[in-house]
Parts: structure tokens; C-alpha cells; sequence
């Protein structure tokens, strides 16, 4: 069974209510009646015409006046709450927020932006998080990487320059998405870089050695190690030649890359030449909501519903 056949056994055994703000969409409208039928997931299709209609007139003006509460002090007025409530994807994160959903998925007509604008502003970061970030789910054939093939690339979407502080929560939010997701009991993050343990000098290296000392200091018990490059962070012989005694050098299953470049450069070398297969989530959210790519399958959509109804756990 691979990775999403996994995630989808686990979403069945806990059926979540996930909202899909494309509702009338049509790759998201078969991908609900197969989440439907498979009991992955209860989808929620939702339209504007289903917002608009006087049925729902009541429920509508529940989550603007909410929408506005939660937003007047950034400026917005009643009018203005009203009108954001009559757009899908705001009234889903509302859904999403007041608990009449466990989760959003969206991206297959919006993009990322038109996502995380109101995601960040309502749903808001986890207790103790300071950003949203993404991981790469990478599973290998080769089954001696990371934890049996299975190796979680972050951040590869996001957050085009982390600073220290941002790549040390991108870290330990990875780390929870590799129990959730992966199934991997002990995740060992490595924090990448193109020196491994004082091998270089530069302010690059610099800010991923805070970042690891940061990381230490918000999750102690988190098997984690840096700044190491990636050779030694995942073959046995190599780390034990350039980082003897690290938790984590040879073994590591979870990966922080230092910028956005080298994350999406290093997860689609993985998933071409590696042949790996892979999957993005988003981490950092306080309930979870997924972006999908403009150009999805309907299976696509199917498997990103099934993540997202793990995450909300």
C-alpha cells in the first residue's frame, strides 16, 4: 500500500467534513462523489448560489457578522464583511472556523494566494506557530532513504527567503506533518545548507546554524540537526564521516531546505531523476486548509481531501 492509500485508510477511519469552495467546478464535483462513495471524507460542495439562496439567509448572516468581529478592528466594515461572506472561499474558511467543517481544499479555478489571503486572515497560524509553510511528501523506490522511501521536503512552495526564527518553526511544523501524514513515529530533521558542521563559512551557513539553535530550543525532545549538507544528512557513511555523533546525519527522513529556491529546485530533481512520487500539504495552520495545483486531476483533489481530513485530527 503507498503513501496516499494510507492516508486515505486513515481519513476512513475518522470521516471529516471538508469543504470545497469550488463547488461547481467540474474535476471537483466527480472528486466529491468518489470522496463521497469511498467514505473518505464528508465533502461539502459549496457555490454562490447556495450562499445567496434565502434558505441560508439566516446562516449567512451568522458567519458576516462573525467575518466582521473577527476583522473590524483591521478596518473592516459590516458592508464590506457582507460581501466577503457572499464569496465561496470566505465563507468556507468561516465553516472551517466556527467548526462546521474540519477543513478546506481549493486551487483547482483559485490560486494559492486567492487561499492563504483568507486563510491567514480567519483560520489564522497554530498556538505557538509563526508561519504557514508547505511539506513535499517524497516516496522513493529506493526504500533504504529516509523512512522506508519515505523522506518530507519543506519548504518548497511558500516562503521564498525563511529568516532563522521561520526556517526553525518550518522544521518542527514538518516534523508533526511526518508523524500526521507519513506515519513516521521518529521524524530526524536535518536543516540543509551547503556546509555541514562548520565545513564553510558564510552568513547563509550562519543563519541556518540559529535556525537549528532555535529549533532546540522550542521543541528539545525533537530529533534534529544542522547545518548539514544533503549527502551527509542522508547517507550513513557520509554522516558518520562529516558529522560523527549527530542524531540525525545518515538517517534523516525529514528535510529543511534554507530557501525557496533550493527547496523547489531539490523536490522536483527527487521526484524526475529520482523517480519519486510526491505530494504537497500545507503545515502551520490552526485547522488545516489545502492549496491544489490549477492544472489537477480529479484524483489529484481526491487525495488532497484525504490529507487534509488527517490533518484535522
Amino acid at each position: 500500500m503507498n503513501l496516499i492509500e494510507r492516508i486515505k485508510e486513515k481519513a476512513r477511519k475518522s470521516v471529516k467534513r471538508i469543504v470545497l469552495p469550488e463547488g461547481d467546478e467540474p474535476r471537483t464535483v466527480a472528486a466529491a462523489k468518489i470522496i463521497k462513495d469511498e467514505g473518505i471524507a464528508e465533502p461539502i460542495l459549496l457555490t454562490k448560489e447556495q450562499i445567496e439562496a434565502p434558505s441560508n439567509k439566516a446562516k449567512f448572516d451568522a458567519y458576516a457578522a462573525a467575518l466582521y468581529e473577527l476583522r473590524k478592528a483591521k478596518g473592516l466594515t459590516e458592508e464590506a464583511a457582507a460581501k466577503l461572506a457572499a464569496d465561496p472561499m470566505y465563507y468556507g474558511m468561516m465553516m472551517v472556523k466556527v467548526g462546521d467543517a474540519d477543513g478546506l481544499v481549493s486551487g483547482a479555478v483559485h490560486s494559492t494566494g486567492d487561499m492563504l489571503r483568507p486563510a491567514l486572515q480567519i483560520i489564522k497560524t497554530a498556538p505557538g506557530m509563526k508561519l504557514v509553510s508547505s511539506s513535499f511528501l517524497m516516496e522513493c523506490p529506493d526504500r533504504s532513504l529516509g523512512e522506508d522511501g519515505l523522506l518530507v521536503y519543506a519548504d518548497c512552495v511558500v516562503n521564498p527567503c525563511p529568516t532563522a526564527e521561520e526556517l526553525a518553526h518550518i522544521a518542527i511544523a514538518s516534523a508533526e506533518t511526518a508523524r500526521t501524514l507519513c506515519g513516521i513515529a521518529e521524524p530526524r530533521v536535518a536543516l540543509l545548507s551547503f556546509s555541514t558542521k562548520g565545513s564553510a563559512s558564510h552568513a547563509l551557513v550562519d543563519k541556518v546554524r540559529e535556525a537549528t539553535e532555535i529549533a532546540h530550543s522550542l521543541a528539545p525532545d525533537l530529533a534534529l540537526d544542522g547545518e548539514m549538507q544533503f549527502d551527509a544528512a542522508i547517507v550513513p557513511e557520509v554522516g558518520a564521516s562529516k558529522a560523527k555523533g549527530s542524531p540525525v546525519a545518515g538517517r534523516a527522513n525529514v528535510f529543511v531546505f534554507p530557501d525557496l529556491q533550493a527547496g523547489n529546485i531539490g523536490y522536483k530533481i527527487t521526484q524526475r531523476i529520482g523517480k519519486a512520487s510526491c505530494f504537497a500539504v500545507l503545515q502551520g495552520l490552526a485547522k488545516p486548509c489545502n492549496d491544489l495545483s490549477r492544472g489537477c486531476s480529479v484524483d489529484d483533489i481526491v487525495s488532497t481531501v484525504a490529507a487534509t481530513a488527517v490533518q484535522s485530527r
